[in-house]
C-alpha cells in the first residue's frame, strides 16, 4: 500500500469532509487495549447492525437498528478465547450470533453462540484436519461464515462452511486443470500455489503489494473468483459457484506489447478484467467484459507519452521518503524488474485505479565494521523494498480522466480521519447503500464512536484538503498488513 506522508494539505483551512458522528456509546476496557477488536456487520436478512468489541478480557456485542439506534447490548467474558483472534461470525435463524475465535496456529477455532436475550454463551470447537497446509482467506456470506483452505499434497481446495453451530465441507478439485507458463512448461496446481492467493476487498482500495500478486481470489455475490498471473501471455481463471460446486475455467489473452513483455498482471471488479503489461519501453492496459471475454477498452503508451493521471509518477523504498519521478520514460523503467500490479475500485460510474509495481533488490555498504581493520572495506549486503506507482481514474465510458481535482470518496474521507485520529487502533467500516460508517473505539473517550463517511465536502468554496484523493484511503507500508 502507498505510504504517502500528509502531502499537500491546506493547513491554513478548516478541515472539512462528509463525515457525521451518528452515535456514541461508553466502554469502559480496563484491559490491555492494544490487544482490542472491533467487528461491524449487517444482517444480511434484516437492516440490523451488529458491532463487536473487545479487549483481552471483555467482549461487548451491540445490536443496532437500521438507523443505527441501539436496541440491545450484552457482555461476557472472552476467558476462554482470550490468545485468539476474531476472524467471522454468523447469524441463526434466532438472530443471536456465533463468532469464531482462531487460534494463532489457524488449528483450531473456538465458535461462541451468544443469546442476546438470555445474555448467556456457549461454546463449541473445531480442529483442522492435520494436513490442512494453510488457510487461503476467510469470508461470510448470507450470514454464514466460510474458511478456504489447502490440504497438503493434494490438487485441490477445501471449503468449510459453518452454520447454526454445524460444518459442511465442501472439496473443490482442480487435478483435471491443466497449468502452463508461457513457454509451454506444465506444472501441478500445487506448485502453482507455492505463490500464496491475496485476497482483494471489493470496498475499499487493494494495495499494490496485494495487487501485485500473480494470485488472487475475489468473493463476488455466490462465487469465488481465482485468477493466475503466472503467464506473461494470458491470464488463467476460475469462476467457482459457492452452492453447486461448478468451476469454469477461463482464459483472458494479454494485450500484446511491441517489445517482449517483463511483466503483467490482472484485477478482476465489476464483471470486469483490467489487465496490464509494462516493459522498460511500454505500459499496456486492457479492460475485458469477464463473461464474454470481449475488449471494452484499451491502452497502449510508451515511454515519450504522457499519461492522464491524477497523481504523480510516484517512487518509495523501504529506507526514503516518496519522490516524484518526472517523466513516463522514468516511472518504467523503476518499474522495470518489479512485480507489477494493477488495483481498481469503482466508485458510482468511475474508476479509481493505480498501476504500479513492488519489489526487493539488494543493497551495499562498503564501510564494513570500523572495529574489524582486516574486513573494514568488505560489503556487506542487505534487502531494500521498492514501489512505484500513480493513479488515474476512468469515467463510465471507460476513458481516462482528465481533471486531477476529484473530489474524495467516503473511503478517502474515511481514512483521512484515521490518519489525524492516531490514538483510534481498533476500528472497522462497514459499507451501508452509498456511504461507509466507522465503528471505533476511543481510548481517551473510552467509548465505541460511529461515525458516517460520504463522498466530497461539507463545503466545497473551502478547498479540498486531500489534493491527492487517494492520499489516505492507500497508505504504502513496508511492514506487515493488519487488517481490521
Amino acid at each position: 500500500m502507498k505510504k504517502l506522508l500528509l502531502l499537500c494539505l491546506l493547513a491554513s483551512r478548516p478541515l472539512l469532509f462528509s463525515q457525521t458522528i451518528l452515535n456514541s456509546l461508553p466502554l469502559d476496557f480496563q484491559a490491555r487495549t492494544e490487544k482490542g477488536q472491533v467487528l461491524s456487520i449487517k444482517d444480511a436478512k434484516s437492516d440490523d447492525i451488529y458491532v463487536f468489541a473487545s479487549d483481552n478480557k471483555d467482549l461487548s456485542i451491540l445490536k443496532y437498528n437500521k438507523s443505527l439506534f441501539l436496541k440491545s447490548q450484552f457482555k461476557d467474558s472472552i476467558k476462554t478465547a482470550a490468545n485468539r483472534v476474531l476472524l467471522g461470525y454468523s447469524l441463526g435463524e434466532d438472530k443471536n450470533p456465533i463468532l469464531y475465535w482462531f487460534s494463532s496456529t489457524f488449528r483450531n477455532v473456538q465458535l461462541i453462540k451468544y443469546n442476546l436475550t438470555s445474555q448467556t454463551s456457549k461454546s463449541l470447537y473445531f480442529n483442522f484436519p492435520e494436513n490442512l497446509g494453510y488457510v487461503i482467506t476467510t469470508f461470510q456470506k448470507d450470514n454464514v461464515f466460510y474458511v478456504l483452505g489447502k490440504e497438503d499434497k493434494e490438487q485441490h481446495l477445501l471449503l468449510y462452511k459453518f452454520e447454526n453451530g454445524t460444518c459442511e465441507i465442501k472439496m473443490l478439485d482442480f487435478s483435471s486443470f491443466l497449468f502452463q507458463n508461457a513457454s509451454g512448461r506444465s506444472f501441478t496446481f500445487n506448485y502453482m500455489l507455492r505463490n500464496f492467493v491475496k485476497k482483494m476487498e471489493k470496498y475499499t482500495f487493494n494495495p499494490i503489494d496485494n495487487a501485485a500478486s500473480p494470485n488472487k481470489i475475489y468473493i463476488e455475490d455466490d462465487h469465488i473468483i481465482l485468477t493466475f498471473d503466472y503467464n506473461l501471455k494470458k491470464t488463467q481463471v476460475f469462476d467457482i459457484n459457492i452452492e453447486t460446486l461448478l468451476i469454469k475455467e477461463k482464459f483472458f489473452n494479454q494485450p500484446v506489447p511491441k517489445n517482449a513483455a517483463q511483466s503483467a498482471n490482472s484485477f478482476y471488479t465489476d464483471k470486469q478484467l483490467f489487465q496490464i503489461v509494462a516493459n522498460k519501453d511500454e505500459l499496456l492496459l486492457d479492460v475485458k467484459d469477464f463473461d464474454s471475454g470481449a475488449s471494452l477498452k484499451s491502452f497502449a503508451y510508451s515511454k515519450n507519452d504522457s499519461i492522464p493521471k491524477t497523481s504523480p509518477f510516484l517512487v518509495q523504498t523501504s529506507i526514503s521518503k516518496p519522490q516524484k519521478l518526472k517523466t513516463t520514460s522514468k516511472f518504467l523503467r523503476n518499474l522495470s524488474g518489479l512485480n507489477t500490479g494493477v488495483s481498481v475500485l469503482k466508485n458510482k460510474e468511475t474508476s479509481f485505479i493505480t498501476i504500479g509495481g513492488l519489489g526487493e533488490y539488494a543493497e551495499y555498504d562498503f564501510y564494513g565494521n570500523p572495529a574489524d581493520f582486516d574486513n573494514f572495506y568488505e560489503p556487506t549486503s542487505y534487502l531494500l523494498s521498492k514501489v512505484v506507482y500513480f493513479d488515474a481514474a476512468l469515467d463510465k465510458n471507460l476513458d481516462f480522466v482528465k481533471d486531477k481535482n476529484i473530489e474524495p470518496m467516503a473511503i478517502d474521507n474515511l481514512f483521512y480521519f484515521l490518519s489525524l485520529n492516531k490514538n483510534i487502533v481498533w476500528y472497522d467500516a462497514l459499507k451501508l447503500d452509498d456511504f461507509q460508517v466507522l465503528f471505533y473505539y476511543d481510548p481517551a473517550l473510552k467509548q465505541l464512536v460511529i461515525r458516517k463517511f460520504t463522498d466530497g465536502f461539507i463545503n466545497e468554496n473551502m478547498g479540498n484538503p486531500i489534493m491527492n484523493k487517494s492520499i489516505f484511503s492507500k497508505p504504502f507500508s513496508f511492514g506487515n498488513i493488519k487488517s481490521n
